[in-house]
């Protein structure tokens, strides 16, 4: 059973990123949520071998774009209170949480996750 209204402003996880957005319409066990801004940028390589370097394709995973909608479980939204920042703020700040919690722990996968995201922040247009 749904507990949110059209038009209410949530946090949403979706596969291993978290949002803020808007609920545009609620279905039998899902909430679609258009996106507003990114709280924690979704995990690089592999979604079924999380922190594993050694894996067929080491995918390159990119955060849910502004105003993009997602199915998203019930379970995996919750209220937000606060004021909605800039997209694009949000997501250069979840890209350098992700890079300072990498950069603690190295190994193969940090090194790959990390070329992952410096191709990444050129595809958002965050570096020239």
């Amino acid at each position: 059973m749904s507990e949110f209204q059209i038009g209410e402003i949530v946090t949403a996880i979706y596969k291993t990123g978290k949002y803020i957005g808007e609920i545009t319409e609620v279905r039998p066990q899902h909430y679609l949520v258009r996106v507003l801004a990114v709280l924690k940028h979704p995990m690089q390589g592999d979604l079924h071998n999380p922190k594993d370097a050694d894996v067929l394709i080491f995918h390159e995973r990119k955060a849910l774009s502004f105003r993009e909608q997602a199915n998203i479980p019930f379970k995996m939204v919750k209220p937000f209170e606060n004021e909605v920042p800039d997209y694009m703020e949000s997501l250069k700040d979840a890209i350098g949480k992700m890079k300072n919690e990498l950069t603690e722990t190295p190994s193969e996968w940090t090194e790959m996750s990390l070329r992952a995201l410096e191709s990444l922040e050129k595809d958002y247009k965050l570096k020239a």
